[in-house]
């Protein structure tokens, strides 16, 4: 992941976007971090947390480490994967999928989600006990959609 401005701006809408609309913090204690505090600690969060932009074809816009070792891929290929493709393309996981991202824009967050999901290697796993968000700003400019995924267990 880069250190770049870019980088820890993203990190911080992260961490302020789920406060303010799941009501709890991502990262705690992360409204007295600093700026590369805050980026450092989510990089490093055990939980993969990914997210990605508004496109009509939302591309991967972040992963912290624990993500681009689930999905075993690097920070320049991973953000530049279309999100749905970190899914399997089969019909009806790619539905159940559209239906989720679906009711977070409507709901703003969902807090128990589960899906299957694909690696770059084909390698399939379970994420569980994931919360997903709409990403907005403090004026409330929508920016994404990202996830934080609790519990991951490989499948066959």
């Amino acid at each position: 992941m880069p250190d770049s401005a870019a980088t820890r701006a993203y990190a911080r809408l992260l961490a302020d976007s789920f406060a303010r609309v799941v009501g709890r913090d991502l990262i705690p204690g992360q409204a007295g971090m600093d700026a590369a505090t805050l980026t450092a600690t989510l990089r490093d969060l055990p939980h993969p947390v990914v997210s990605h932009g508004t496109e009509v074809d939302p591309v991967f816009r972040y992963a912290n480490t624990a993500a681009l070792h689930l999905w075993e891929m690097d920070w320049d290929r991973f953000t530049r994967l279309p999100s749905r493709l970190s899914a399997e393309t089969e019909p009806d996981i790619q539905g159940d999928r559209a239906r989720l991202l679906a009711a977070a824009l409507t709901k703003v967050w969902v807090g128990d989600y589960q899906g299957i999901r694909i690696s770059a290697t084909g390698r399939r796993f379970m994420i569980r006990d994931t919360v997903l968000w709409t990403v907005t700003d403090a004026q409330g400019t929508r920016h994404g959609q990202a996830a934080l995924i609790g519990r991951v267990e490989p499948l066959g």
